[in-house]
């Protein structure tokens, strides 16, 4: 009963309806529905503590979706069945969704343009981005992966990269305009069901061991502290996890250093190491992909896996 009354106002119907195609800010919905935001939040308060759709805070915004998992889900969409695609108020809201992404997908866009010399700049100091992420592929095997998390993740490149063979993925980053890029990349590449948060790769407040594969993709030489990320990182993995690390090895750029915000020139085997044994992981293997020119960026992947328990039979 308390579903159907949650469901059973025309508006509520509506935001239901938004929330199957995308994920969705309060101020985001108010825009679309043209109301305000305190009514669009009454409006949500009962549909979440419905079951009907989930909250998720990200930095300073909350964004709503229906849930993952049932019977939310299936009821939901028991409902959106009734509704007719065809209504006036519906076509007018799909309108209205479709200008809320294209204000997204320019927003994205100038962001890319205001750093592409950045990026650019780096790139070509290294061998072709295919090969590193063939070598990625490679790295971090066949799967089918239960859980991916994705540490840094920036603009998403790996979670489109590794999220097809992912049950499940989550991307943290601290930048909520990465964060918007990664959304956008993730709209893109078809991975509906990636969850994208604001949050500290020191302190993630992800659950320990959940993880079959964790990434840090070229994130440790901004890091003051890249140890303490090693370490949250290993936390994350579930017995026989896997860890990824993909970085520089020791470099004489000090030009990054100076003007890109990197506080380490490069990482060595032997610290990589002394980093994974210091919280209880071996490293399995280290890949060096040479510079594609001399003087350049040697990019190094680092792999270590947590053992897997070992259950006695009984007596």
């Amino acid at each position: 009963m308390e579903v159907l009354r949650a469901a059973g106002e025309p508006t509520r119907l509506r935001i239901l309806s938004l929330l199957a195609h995308d994920e969705l800010a309060v101020m985001e919905l108010s825009q679309i529905l043209n109301q305000s935001q305190p009514r669009v939040s009454r409006h949500l308060k009962l549909l979440t503590e419905a079951g009907l759709v989930e909250r998720f805070p990200d930095g300073a915004w909350v964004f709503y979706r229906l849930p993952a998992t049932d019977p939310g889900r299936s009821t939901a969409e028991r409902l959106l069945g009734l509704v007719d695609d065809e209504d006036p108020a519906w076509l007018r809201d799909a309108e209205q969704l479709e200008a809320v992404r294209g204000a997204r997908m320019t927003e994205a866009a100038d962001y890319f343009e205001r750093n592409a010399q950045h990026w650019n700049e780096i790139r070509s100091l290294y061998v072709a981005e295919d090969q590193v992420e063939a070598a990625i592929l490679d790295a971090a095997g066949p799967g089918p992966h239960r859980r991916l998390i994705d540490l840094g993740t920036g603009a998403g490149r790996m979670l489109a990269l590794l999220g097809p063979k992912a049950q499940s993925a989550v991307g943290l980053d601290l930048s909520n305009q990465m964060l918007n890029v990664a959304r956008r990349a993730m709209s893109e590449a078809g991975l509906a069901g990636v969850e994208l948060r604001h949050g500290d790769i020191f302190a993630t407040g992800l659950p320990s061991a959940d993880a079959d594969l964790v990434v840090i993709h070229r994130v440790l030489h901004y890091l003051a502290d890249p140890a303490a990320a090693v370490a949250e990182a290993v936390r994350l993995l579930a017995p026989g996890g896997r860890l990824l690390i993909v970085d520089f090895a020791p470099h004489g750029h000090e030009f990054l250093r100076e003007e890109h915000q990197h506080r380490r020139l490069g990482f060595t085997d032997e610290e990589i190491a002394r980093w994974l044994e210091a919280v209880g992981v071996a490293q399995d293997a280290s890949l060096a992909l040479p510079p594609a020119a001399p003087g350049g960026l040697t990019v190094k992947i680092w792999t270590a896996s947590r053992p897997k328990l070992h259950i006695r039979n009984a007596a």
